[in-house]
């Protein structure tokens, strides 16, 4: 992001929302002699807009939030009208009342002090002449300011979430953005308050997660409370900046968007909240599968960041913690199960069948999602105390049994086994890899590994580096425009330079094929009986396989 974007900035702490207190600190009332005369404990209150008023049925036109200020000329005389005066101020549920003396009266009239601290509503008083049309010059100006300031926040957020939601973004990457606009620790609950996915400064996730029992039953008392008082917003913004969102569409709710920590005020909170979890909602509708849970869509996104690369090490704990799976004293390994058929008409239910095979090994736990159209991802968790090897032979071995019992065969890749998370990104970056590869060469063992696919593993590995992409240049140069050529060349190769066995599976003749043998000689310039040469060929043409095959997460 440049450093413009607002996503990185600091949260806004200017004057988007005012409380009775609020207005009583300006500059300009301190000239006025103001003195709270009843209601003090209610000076927290929202002020949502200043209206001057002196007539005694003023309630009846206020919407609530109000600071009413008046000289009380009508009231002047009548205790039973100032008291019923202060009652109608609560009935509409007025922020405060200001009442300026001098013109009707030249104390606090203690009928109306006695009934608004009956009925909680703060009554201000003020001894020197007020212009009251200064004060809702100024308040009205900081008000519209700060409205106009939430409008725009709000704008951004949605554009940039939007943005990001219709350009295919992983769910990880949204909370990402959220966490970045909001400044603190954001974190995707389902409605039993289990963590699906967080995003945010390490070391605060961290501390989070390692008490998250405690704070998930504060976040439930949050919300407990907030139904408790009737409250129908969709974001509840409680002490210490703490914001829900719940996330609900269709009549459903799925979970929930946590912000702990907020450091901007309650109206860019409440805004802030909203466009989140907007964003979230929308993310899952524009998914493949509406009917999976978040869990699922939680799971499928770490796992397609880890296959790709992508996963940010400093969530790597928070995140694989929040799927469910053991982390301490575990070897964790990953494994890619790639078919070998294009699936059959309906639903690819590989990751239920391996899902079935890991209830049937209950010492392991694994995070199981697609990565492609073909593809299927697990990360297995394998205690410390057992033979990682052979818990991932043994879980291969059933899923290849699995598919064996419905006319199926597929591969399986597996990384190294890694006793510390920092591995596990180049671990299954290795497993996508040598999956790829075993699909050109199956093995014969129920999972591959990097050993087991050799040099095709090799040059899938580094299939995407610069000085490979030059070597294929300068070893095939003109046969890469010449495809009839290039299938002559592979033939040869794989026939083991048996040159009539070569012309047969090619369906020419032998004069024929080895005109064509002696063409790439001549193209290229090398002696296909120079091992050297012939060596160089091979790896080039393996490298060019391996560039034209489909990355992970595409269709195959």
């Amino acid at each position: 992001m440049s450093d413009q974007n607002p996503a990185t900035q600091p949260p806004q702490a200017t004057a988007e929302r005012l409380t009775v207190r609020d207005i009583l600190d300006l500059e300009l009332v301190a000239p006025w002699g103001a003195e709270v005369v009843a209601g003090a404990a209610h000076l927290h209150r929202t002020v949502r807009w200043l209206h001057v008023a002196e007539a005694l049925d003023v309630g009846v036109m206020l919407n609530g939030g109000e600071m009413v200020l008046t000289t009380g000329l009508l009231l002047a005389g009548d205790e039973r009208a100032q008291r019923e005066y202060i009652e109608s101020m609560q009935r509409a549920d007025v922020s405060a009342v200001v009442l300026g003396l001098g013109r009707a009266f030249r104390t606090t009239p203690e009928p109306m002090r006695r009934a608004a601290e009956r009925c909680g509503v703060p009554l201000i008083v003020l001894h020197r002449p007020a212009p009251f049309a200064r004060l809702t010059e100024e308040v009205h100006s900081r008000l519209v300011h700060g409205r106009f300031a939430a409008l725009n926040l709000s704008d951004r957020v949605r554009s940039s979430l939007t943005t990001l939601n219709l350009s295919g973004a992983s769910l990880q990457q949204v909370l990402d953005e959220i966490a970045s606009y909001s400044g603190c620790p954001a974190v995707l609950v389902n409605l039993a308050q289990r963590v699906l996915a967080s995003a945010g400064d390490k070391g605060s996730l961290s501390e989070l997660m390692r008490d998250w029992d405690r704070v998930s039953r504060q976040v439930a008392g949050l919300i407990g409370t907030a139904a408790s008082a009737t409250a129908t917003s969709p974001v509840i913004v409680g002490p210490d900046g703490w914001i829900v969102a719940s996330l609900e569409a269709r009549g459903r709710q799925w979970g929930r968007l946590v912000l702990f920590g907020y450091q901007g005020s309650e109206e860019f909170g409440r805004v802030l909240g909203a466009r989140a979890a907007e964003a979230l909602v929308m993310h899952r509708l524009l998914g493949d599968d509406l009917d999976r849970g978040w869990e699922d869509q939680a799971a499928e996104s770490l796992l397609l960041d880890l296959a790709s690369g992508a996963a940010r090490p400093e969530q790597l704990l928070t995140r694989v913690r929040a799927a469910g799976l053991p982390v301490n004293r575990r070897t964790f390994v990953p494994v890619v199960v790639r078919l070998l058929q294009e699936p059959t008409a309906g639903r690819d239910d590989m990751p239920e069948l391996i899902d079935r095979v890991l209830a049937e090994n209950p010492a392991v736990a694994g995070l199981v999602a697609r990565i492609g159209a073909s593809g299927t991802a697990v990360l297995l968790s394998i205690p410390y105390d057992q033979d990682a090897d052979a818990a991932v032979h043994r879980v291969a071995e059933q899923v290849h049994e699995g598919l064996a019992a419905t006319g199926r065969t597929a591969v399986a890749g597996a990384g190294f086994g890694c006793t510390e998370l920092d591995g596990i990104r180049r671990s299954f970056v290795e497993a996508v890899h040598v999956a790829d590869a075993a699909v050109a060469g199956p093995p014969k063992a129920p999972v591959a590994r990097l050993r087991d696919v050799r040099l095709r593993g090799l040059v899938r590995l580094l299939r995407d580096e610069p000085e490979l992409q030059a070597f294929i240049e300068r070893e095939l140069g003109p046969l890469l425009q010449n495809p009839m050529l290039l299938d002559v060349l592979r033939t040869y190769l794989e026939t083991g330079r048996n040159k009539s066995l070569a012309a047969q599976v090619s369906h020419v003749s032998r004069p024929a094929f080895y005109r064509r043998l002696e063409s790439i000689e001549t193209l290229l310039g090398i002696d296909l009986d120079d091992w050297e040469q012939l060596t160089s060929l091979y790896v080039a043409l393996l490298a060019h396989e391996a560039q034209r095959a489909a990355g992970p997460g595409s269709d195959r």
